[in-house]
């Protein structure tokens, strides 16, 4: 699961809030109930919709990476609240550029199908529609400081893969941390155009999504997550694993899926795979330092592998309500090793919060 990318956001926002975030409205079935939990939870405290993916040019072989996602919060049980995230990486340049917005919604979320999500920032208007499996995706960066030649993009999806369930039910539960709703199209086909420095480039690529839900119940500032989505070339098979650190006790939660060639679905279990960092990299902006190249193995399903950032440089810094600021790491990664002793290959995106 994904919950501690923006609870940290969900934190720092309500923090000039005197009260307590609430998790009232959350509901827990036990088992996600699917399509219906593709459309917005209301009043929810914390979920989102996200989407991370390699992209290729058609044309030129240009590869590049993208992350967009759509943030819907209730600190209060009253006042909804959305957040945008988006972000390009050209490994070509070796640039990593970013924009988001984050704000009041005039009225709360309502449970409708196909989702239809809309944020405005000047003249930018940022979407995201369908379900299932189906989605357009677009949006712009402003055309200002070193996004002034222009980003964006205008992509279409369908599913190369059936939905995956984390945790066999679509509710995963982190030891006594937290439980949350969580599923996933690993391989969603994608097609369209996207702008890098004003170029327009025609592209296919595989984006990873993430559905997320009820996940504004873990409100510990000292919680490091750790968060990698892996999709094997040879294989066609994919892993979500993640590791949660406690930095007062010293103490980890480890897991995550294995999703198999046709569909297998495997919960991960922390002593089930082992993810070392092998080397660092050092924000020159937060100063924060980072892990960055990683070793994994998953002896159970024969992978021994390295991932691998394509730029070492694709921190993100956020700056909120304009007093308040967070950071943090998540980036186009490419993956090598082997599988029961043969070589493979794969595109990845990690994540890195509150380091």
């Amino acid at each position: 699961m994904r919950v501690f990318r923006f609870v940290l956001v969900f934190l720092l926002a309500t923090a000039c809030i005197p009260f307590k975030p609430t998790t009232k409205n959350d509901l827990f079935p036990g088992a996600a109930q699917l399509p219906l939990e593709e459309a917005p939870h209301p009043k929810n405290s914390l979920e989102w919709w996200y989407f991370t993916g390699h992209l290729k040019d058609v044309s030129t072989g240009q590869t590049f990476g993208v992350e967009y996602v759509f943030f819907h919060f209730n600190p209060d049980g009253k006042q909804d609240y959305q957040m945008v995230n988006f972000a390009m990486s050209d490994p070509q340049t070796q640039q990593f550029r970013y924009d988001y917005q984050l704000g009041k919604l005039a009225a709360p979320l309502t449970a409708t199908l196909p989702i239809s999500l809309t944020q405005k920032k000047a003249d930018q208007t940022w979407t995201l529609t369908g379900q299932e499996g189906r989605y357009q995706l677009r949006a712009r960066m402003a055309a200002i400081g070193p996004n002034k030649d222009g980003q964006a993009i205008n992509l279409s999806t369908t599913a190369a893969k059936p939905v995956l369930l984390h945790g066999g039910t679509g509710y995963e539960q982190y030891g006594p941390v937290a439980q949350a709703g969580y599923y996933s199209y690993p391989r969603l086909a994608a097609t369209g155009t996207i702008e890098v420095a004003g170029q327009t480039h025609q592209v296919t690529g595989e984006l990873w999504y993430d559905r997320q839900w009820n996940c504004g119940g873990v409100n510990k500032k000292n919680v490091a997550w750790d968060w990698l989505s892996l999709q094997i070339d040879q294989t066609r098979e994919e892993l979500m694993l993640y590791t949660v650190h406690d930095t007062k006790t010293s103490q980890h939660i480890g897991g995550g899926s294995h999703f198999g060639a046709k569909g297998e679905n495997l919960h991960l279990a922390e002593a089930d795979f082992q993810l070392t960092p092998l080397t660092y990299w050092t924000s020159p902006t937060s100063k924060k330092k980072y892990p960055a190249t990683w070793h994994l193995t998953v002896p159970g399903k024969g992978y021994d592998l390295t991932v691998t950032p394509l730029i070492p440089n694709q921190e993100l810094n956020l700056r909120l309500f304009k007093v308040l600021k967070l950071s943090y790491w998540e980036g186009m990664c490419r993956v090598t090793g082997t599988c029961h002793g043969q070589p493979v290959t794969g595109n990845a995106y990690v994540e890195i919060t509150n380091r």
